[in-house]
């Protein structure tokens, strides 16, 4: 039978450096969750895997979709499901900081199968939060008792849903979880010793020519490619425009990281089923690698 091992955590606290050491010794395969990773040429700004440790193990759900589309969270899970479903591999490594990647595969999340629709979108938008949530009331008071009554993008979500396909998106959502054993580890650090992380990982994407990858990829796709104002990017694009220095580009993306980790700490903390361990100690691998050997 499949064996899932999800190693997880906020960014930076080492995840692909400990999966990729776990792989080598179990002989299996990496599924990304990734929601930035699986778009392809944006590599140093996402942390992607190298070349080189692609070359090592086997990564899957990388460089799987075009700038210029869009990777939804059902087309996500249909592969990563297809994938886990096919490679005939046990274990497999599902390594990330995507929290809803990973709810989506290890809770087995019901997702409307509904692309976005931006005409319909911007419609709805046009009538403003003040109309659009009574309007969910109506239509669906179940999701709308879930969604705050500010809660922009949310309700515009379950309208489009609605509208799509007849039926509130309350009726559609709900869990599935697999038949396979599943095993959770999350790694966590102080927040002083993770910043510290941060910093340090944002001086080497610099480095290794983060400032060249957004100006090839500003000219390829154009300045206002979405991916562009993501974390990483948003920021040299300022820098590139001439409003602000590199050092206070540097500065800001470390500021933000920080401040993106810190919501996904709070994520995982709220999530079912993780079992923590500190990056920083000396012995994690070792101490990850035993209770690997007792769930395997």
């Amino acid at each position: 039978m499949t064996k899932l091992i999800v190693i997880c955590g906020a960014t930076a606290t080492g995840k692909s450096g400990l999966a990729l050491s776990l792989a080598r010794r179990l002989d299996a395969v990496i599924l990304s969750a990734d929601s930035r990773q699986v778009y392809r040429e944006f590599d140093i700004g996402t942390a992607k895997p190298t070349l080189a440790e692609q070359k090592l193990v086997p990564h899957y759900l990388i460089n799987i979709c075009d700038p210029t589309k869009i990777m939804t969270l059902a087309d996500y899970q249909e592969q990563a499901q297809a994938l886990i479903a096919s490679l005939g591999v046990s274990p497999l490594l599902l390594v990330g900081g995507t929290g809803l990647y990973i709810r989506s595969i290890v809770q087995g999340m019901k997702i409307p199968r509904v692309s976005p629709q931006p005409q319909l979108r911007s419609q709805l938008e046009s009538l403003g939060q003040h109309q659009l949530y009574p309007m969910l009331q109506q239509v669906d008071p179940i999701a709308a008792q879930k969604i705050h009554a500010h809660d922009l993008v949310r309700t515009l979500r379950a309208l489009e849903v609605y509208y799509v396909t007849g039926l509130p998106i309350s009726e559609q959502q709900g869990e599935n979880p697999p038949n396979y054993p599943i095993l959770q580890i999350c790694l966590d650090s102080e927040p002083e010793h993770l910043d510290m992380r941060i910093r340090r990982r944002t001086e080497q994407m610099i480095a290794d020519g983060l400032v060249a990858e957004v100006e090839y990829l500003s000219q390829k796709y154009g300045a206002e490619l979405p991916l562009l104002n993501t974390l990483g990017y948003q920021e040299i694009k300022q820098y590139l425009a001439g409003e602000i220095s590199l050092d206070e580009a540097t500065e800001l993306i470390a500021l933000h990281t920080r401040q993106f980790a810190k919501r996904q700490r709070t994520w995982f903390r709220q999530s079912r089923n993780m079992e923590y361990f500190d990056m920083n100690n000396p012995d994690l691998l070792e101490k990850v690698w035993t209770r690997i050997n007792q769930f395997i």
